[in-house]
């Protein structure tokens, strides 16, 4: 069995950035997994610009984004297999994929870096009524359908979630000439970031309608129209609100779910919050030299931050494979997220052997307004930093000083909570 020192799972933009630093960082024997045909992921799709605003200090569409990073695998020389699907990761670091040139292959590493990304919640998870006619489709399938396969989806649009894909589809469709009739959102709240909100429907002047959902779907063989409802504190369908809509297409756009059915079966302890596995500061799961991150460890909103939590995954996995900061004193320090903070990443840090600095990534539980985000070391409020504004569709995060930690030797726990101003 042929063992690499870095085996990295998913060529979408975490896997690239984590094999890039990896490279950097001085591990050489290293291998990229991607179960499709070209490197890239996701964003081989996402032809829309807005991406590179914090890495190259421009704006680029997704595939100009990616195509940044596959240029500097292939001039770095980085190893990758295409059309590599992997089957499973035992706890001993076998990992076992196929491939339509090599069939059934396995092969262990040293140090495992999990960037599978994510998939879209599907419409059997909704529980919608109705039968199950032609033209419903997650808001992804739509989009990888338009952009790279080349079909027109349909006319009369429904999109049911305000997720960014969904979003962003409401604009791309009717660029396409299609009618997208209304944007309806469970929540009372968009799932979306505010500059699509306003770039993809405000601008198109596509109604958004929250504390709605999906009731009825009518049609057998295609979808001919949907009754949506609005929906009580509880998210049950008031009677009496229905609207209907007629329609030939229905997008769903209900939420992301990180791919972590690998990571089980590693047996590290994952997070009910945010489906992906439990981290420390070096982004290292709870089985040793197994590294998360991207979408497969949280949603992010913004691909540059999948790059650059990639890229810090990436050289701690090198760090780990070369046996540096291996020392015996550690610190570890839990981190709790309360009070309107919904999850933090990392969820521990080690503040004995930590970087310099460490930012936490969190998404808050609600819209909250003039609000501060706090931090509190044991008990006594460390920072808190007033926000206007705060809304679940906008990832937030705190940067820790290890200078901080410097005043208290028995730390036990930190938290990180919203607060009223």
């Amino acid at each position: 069995m042929k063992q690499y020192d870095i085996v990295v799972i998913g060529g979408g933009p975490a896997g690239l950035a984590a094999a890039i630093s990896a490279k950097k960082a001085g591990v050489s024997d290293l291998l990229i997994l991607e179960r499709d045909a070209t490197l890239g992921g996701i964003l081989n799709q996402c032809i829309h610009n807005g991406f590179g605003l914090h890495t190259f200090k421009e704006e680029l569409t997704g595939p100009e984004y990616a195509a940044r990073f596959i240029e500097q695998v292939k001039e770095m020389e980085v190893p990758y297999k295409l059309g590599a699907m992997v089957l499973s990761i035992s706890p001993e670091k076998v990992i076992t994929y196929m491939s339509k040139t090599e069939g059934l292959v396995q092969i262990s590493a040293k140090a495992i870096v999990l960037a599978m990304g994510c998939r879209e919640r599907p419409r059997g998870a909704l529980n919608i009524p109705g039968f199950r006619p032609a033209g419903i489709y997650s808001a992804g399938t739509a989009q990888r359908l338009m952009n790279i396969e080349g079909y027109s989806v349909g006319k009369e649009v429904v999109i049911l979630g305000s997720g960014d894909i969904g979003l962003i589809m409401a604009r791309r469709m009717t660029l396409e000439g299609a009618n997208v009739k209304v944007v309806a959102e469970l929540m009372p709240y968009s799932g979306g970031l505010k500059r699509n909100i306003v770039q993809c429907l405000n601008d198109f002047n596509i109604p958004l309608k929250l504390s709605h959902t999906v009731v009825g779907i009518d049609g057998k063989d295609r979808i001919t129209g949907v009754t949506i409802a609005e929906v009580d504190a509880n998210r049950q369908p008031i009677p009496g609100t229905e609207i209907h809509y007629d329609c030939d297409t229905l997008l769903l756009s209900c939420g992301l779910i990180p791919e972590n059915e690998l990571t089980r079966e590693i047996g590290v302890e994952m997070n009910r919050v945010t489906s992906g596995p439990n981290v420390d500061d070096k982004l290292q799961t709870g089985a040793p030299g197994v590294f998360a991150c991207g979408n497969v460890l949280h949603v992010h909103d913004l691909v540059d931050h999948v790059s650059s939590e990639a890229a810090l995954a990436g050289e701690n996995a090198a760090a780990y494979v070369l046996a540096e900061n291996q020392t015996e004193k550690t610190h570890k320090v839990t981190l709790k997220a309360e009070n309107g903070v919904r999850y933090t990443v990392p969820q521990t840090i080690d503040v004995e052997n930590m970087r310099d600095s460490v930012t936490v990534r969190f998404r808050v539980a609600d819209i909250y307004h003039n609000r501060a985000i706090s931090v509190y070391y044991d008990g006594q409020k460390i920072t808190s930093r007033k926000k206007r504004v705060l809304a679940p569709g906008e990832m937030e995060q705190v940067v820790l000083k290890k200078s901080s930690f410097a005043e208290y030797p028995d730390l036990k726990e930190i938290v990180i909570c919203t607060e009223e101003v």
